[in-house]
């Protein structure tokens, strides 16, 4: 049962919300947690050997790799933030979830995503240093400004996260608060809430656009400038081995944003459709199981050093700490 807790202003303060999930019957319930948990903890551990090897192979400590290790670190948060608690829920009748709880999984369900716009940005970034400017990218990509730049994007993450919640858990939610989604989103909480939200939707839209939009400008401008480099390339072994160093990080872009692009751009009209929640299965769940898979199945060198730590041979780094370009 909802606690409620009267205020002067006649409002109601809501301390629980009551995730719906997924409302199937119990055996199913019970198999969606299997395959949850099992895409859960695979998740994990691709993420985990992903880092491992590159910290382990000195031919890995490139800034290439260096962006790769912080989004498999990013995306080992991203989905802990979501997965024990909608498996928690696969198994229990009550599924409610506090209001404190809901706020602080929302906001770093939000930070993180907020942080891979960015980081996936900077890595388009990266590789157009790396194919358009060769001679000039060890200059370039210095460890100090690879480390800046990553640090940049958590920054900014968490700074765009804070201001979302404070227009967001200022808002009212009266009546009986059931949140038809299997985690706290900015949509379904703008859609429960019993007061005019637009000018929480607004911000959202505001910060959602500088996001999403400007990142997106960065990934578009630099494999625009990639493809024409590319394609001027005189030999074809040349342009394949060109390609095939930003083929791994242009899907993983495609797939981020083709999921996510519409749900973040307009939050309160895709709660609108039922499919919000497989649309959210898929950046939340699918995505970052794939994207380990997507980095090893095209690129030979993490293939490599993913054997050698499989195997446990592991090489050391470099003593010097230098980038190896």
């Amino acid at each position: 049962m909802l606690t409620m807790v009267l205020e002067g202003d006649n409002h109601t303060v809501t301390t629980h919300f009551i995730l719906l999930g997924f409302p199937t019957p119990p055996a199913f319930q019970l198999l969606l947690f299997f395959l949850f948990l099992a895409t859960y903890l695979l998740t994990l551990l691709e993420n985990f050997l992903i880092i491992l090897a590159i910290r382990s192979d000195g031919q890995l400590h490139k800034p290439m790799y260096f962006f790769l290790s912080n989004l498999s670190f990013l995306e080992m948060w991203y989905v802990t933030v979501i997965s024990p608690r909608m498996l928690g829920d696969f198994l229990s009748h009550s599924k409610t979830i506090s209001f404190n709880g809901c706020m602080t999984q929302l906001y770093f369900f939000v930070t993180f995503v907020c942080t891979e716009y960015i980081l996936l940005a900077v890595m388009a970034f990266d590789r157009y240093v790396a194919i358009c400017n060769p001679l000039r990218y060890p200059v370039i990509m210095t460890k100090q400004l690879c480390g800046t730049l990553a640090g940049g994007c958590w920054f900014c993450g968490l700074i765009t996260a804070m201001i979302k919640m404070v227009f967001i858990a200022r808002l009212h939610y009266c009546g009986t608060p059931y949140i038809n989604h299997y985690f706290c989103d900015i949509s379904p909480l703008l859609n429960v809430s019993c007061e005019d939200s637009s000018r929480a939707e607004l911000v959202d839209f505001f910060l959602a656009l500088m996001v999403i939009a400007v990142p997106l400008c960065v990934v578009v401008a630099s494999y625009t400038t990639i493809l024409t480099t590319i394609l001027r390339i005189p030999s074809a072994q040349g342009r394949q081995k060109a390609f095939s160093t930003c083929a791994s990080h242009l899907t993983v872009v495609i797939l981020f944003y083709s999921t996510t692009l519409f749900t973040y751009t307009r939050p309160k009209l895709m709660y609108a459709y039922s499919s919000n929640k497989l649309v959210s299965v898929l950046y939340t769940v699918i995505v970052p199981l794939l994207n380990p898979i997507i980095y090893c199945l095209r690129n030979r060198e993490v293939k490599a050093a993913l054997k050698k730590t499989i195997l446990c041979k592991r090489r050391g780094p470099r003593e010097d700490g230098a980038w190896v370009n």
